[in-house]
């Protein structure tokens, strides 16, 4: 038996042994552990440039597509401050049928000023994500960094630019 603890839920909850979290993963909140997840998934909030879209709102429309919370693991607003919405283990909302296997990250924007699909990632936002990026890495070195719009199925521009350039991040 496991007798470590696993500081990886949302509002700094603990497991404190395997079987809870055997529990847990069986009553459909966690992943199957950091094995399983597969990939690290970039969005956008599909929202224009210059207009803020607050957590309050994400959250809001979250919940009114039937979500319990906003979705997404991560969320980065356009001055860089960056909001943790879901444990590391527990499962997303953002990118079915990959939310067992994969982290959420999303940004403020993706439409310029008249509403096009476009990288409107701000020097903090980039700053931040990078940053984010290379400590998830640390933590799930098997999952590979894609764009939402980059995994089979999804017919989206999310988000909104070429995440080829986070490809080469490594532990």
């Amino acid at each position: 038996m496991i007798t470590e603890s696993y500081p990886l839920m949302s509002g700094g909850e603990e497991v404190r042994n395997e079987r809870e979290l055997l529990r847990r993963v069986e009553d459909g909140t966690l992943m199957n552990g950091a094995d399983s997840v597969r990939f690290i998934v970039i969005h956008c909030s599909a929202t224009r440039c210059d207009r803020d879209y607050t957590v309050e709102q994400l959250m809001r429309d979250h919940k009114a597509r039937g979500f319990r919370t906003i979705g997404y693991h991560f969320y980065i607003r356009r001055d860089g401050t960056v909001t943790r919405h879901r444990g590391l283990l527990e499962v997303g909302a953002h990118c079915r049928p990959y939310n067992r296997c994969s982290i959420g990250i999303c940004y403020e924007g993706g439409l310029n000023e008249q509403g096009r699909p476009a990288d409107t990632r701000t020097a903090e936002q980039k700053m931040q994500l990078m940053e984010l990026l290379l400590k998830l890495r640390k933590l799930f070195p098997q999952a590979k960094i894609v764009g939402h719009r980059e995994l089979p199925g999804v017919k989206k521009e999310c988000p909104c630019f070429d995440c080829g350039e986070y490809g080469g991040i490594d532990n």
